[in-house]
């Protein structure tokens, strides 16, 4: 039969250990036929020190006993004697309840291992426990300006959106001249929209560009959107993209927003609401 416990060998009701000898220290090694024996617990010991017997006023840690004080070398072990615990046999499968496990008696930061099961058909895991969205902020152009013709990036009036109720999550971002670094690695959702006020009637394009790099230096354009106004005065536009970015060095990967024009236009800002903007959520890790 399987059992759990001691060796068959150390599972005797009393076992007589060797006699200690006293040095005048506080703590002896345990040995039996003089070789290093591992006792159960203190609670298992018994000896005589001098004729007076001596029972869990001392401490047990493995194969060493320490008594807390000196023990004189003119002191005398009468006895050393353990206790054996017996046979334990295997508890059958599934005969451990959770009634039977002790307060405390799991320890999930050391004593886990493998990967975690998810409920309801999730990914069991190991790592990346995720506690939701960790980022989300929105930035905007704090004032209206006419623009210039051809390709121009926002590079100023950048300032965080600080209306009542907008939800920000966790650091954010940094921004300086219009490029944007993120606080951490992770793939985000960006959005952007331009607020475009056209009060020529000629015809005309504006187009919104989301401009990423990942060396720090040279921009490729991921995402990019137009409209045309043609023939109409006092035009009100909104020009919205999206992308996703994958973010595996926040010093070398960035984003900056600019836009594309045929003719001058009247570029929406303010400092109470939201018109020209980019929003960023940190979706997950990379």
């Amino acid at each position: 039969m399987a059992y759990l416990g001691r060796g068959l060998d150390k599972i005797s009701n009393i076992e007589v250990l060797d006699n200690i000898t006293f040095d005048g220290s506080s703590s002896y090694s345990i040995t039996k036929g003089s070789v290093a024996f591992v006792v159960n617990s203190a609670q298992s010991c018994l000896l005589s020190i001098d004729g007076v017997v001596q029972a869990t006023n001392f401490t047990v840690n493995g194969s060493t006993i320490n008594f807390g004080v000196a023990i004189p070398s003119t002191s005398t072990c009468n006895f050393f004697l353990h206790y054996g615990t017996g046979v334990m046999t295997v508890p059958s499968d599934g005969s451990v309840t959770t009634a039977k496990l002790g307060n405390s008696a799991v320890d999930l930061t050391s004593k886990v291992t493998g990967a975690l099961p998810v409920a309801n058909g999730g990914t069991n895991l190991t790592s990346g426990f995720a506690n939701g969205i960790t980022m989300a902020d929105s930035w905007r152009i704090s004032a209206n300006f006419t623009s210039s013709n051809g390709t121009n990036d926002f590079t100023s009036n950048w300032e965080r959106s600080d209306q009542s109720a907008i939800g920000l999550i966790g650091t954010g971002m940094t921004e300086s001249s219009g490029i944007f670094t993120f606080p951490s690695t992770g793939i985000y959702f960006v959005t952007a929209q331009i607020y475009i006020m056209l009060s020529s009637s000629a015809s005309q394009y504006v187009g919104a560009i989301l401009n990423t790099t990942t060396n720090n230096s040279s921009y490729d354009q991921v995402a990019m959107g137009y409209t045309h106004v043609e023939n109409v005065t006092s035009q009100h536009n909104n020009v919205a993209i999206t992308t996703l970015f994958d973010v595996t060095n926040t010093s070398t990967h960035k984003i900056k927003f600019a836009y594309e024009s045929q003719a001058n236009f009247l570029c929406g800002g303010s400092s109470t609401n939201d018109r020209t903007f980019i929003r960023f959520i940190r979706l997950g890790d990379t």
